[in-house]
């Protein structure tokens, strides 16, 4: 399978990907949401689904309970992966403010719209 962008960023949830997409340029990065924790089967379909030993990965999940459990499996699994931390003010990406997503996200080498770094 062909994927258009190198990095791979992980969230939880369809909010958290909405919420990053309006940050990120179109094709800098894929984002994959896990909807909570991962089984090792649906583990594996991602693992192979989206090339995930071979690309940048970036672990962006909330400073929740299941958030913190899914970084610390994701961490195991994928020791390369690269994290980024929402702030314990938002707790959540999803609730995030996007200039605070994109210089996250920029920090780490993610293309963000600049409009969001002003």
């Amino acid at each position: 399978m062909t994927h258009n962008a190198e990095k791979v960023i992980i969230v939880e949830g369809l909010t958290d990907k909405k919420q990053i997409k309006k940050v990120i340029t179109d094709d800098d990065a894929e984002i994959v949401c896990t909807n909570g924790t991962l089984g090792v089967e649906k583990f594996d379909e991602l693992l192979d689904r989206y090339d995930l030993d071979n690309r940048d990965v970036y672990i962006f999940v909330d400073e929740d309970s299941p958030g913190i459990k899914l970084r610390h499996q994701l961490s195991r699994e994928l020791p390369h992966a690269e994290h980024i931390y929402v702030s314990s003010e938002f707790r959540e990406v999803a609730t995030t403010p996007e200039n605070i997503l994109a210089a996250e996200l920029a920090g780490k080498g993610i293309a963000v719209n600049p409009i969001f770094l002003i």
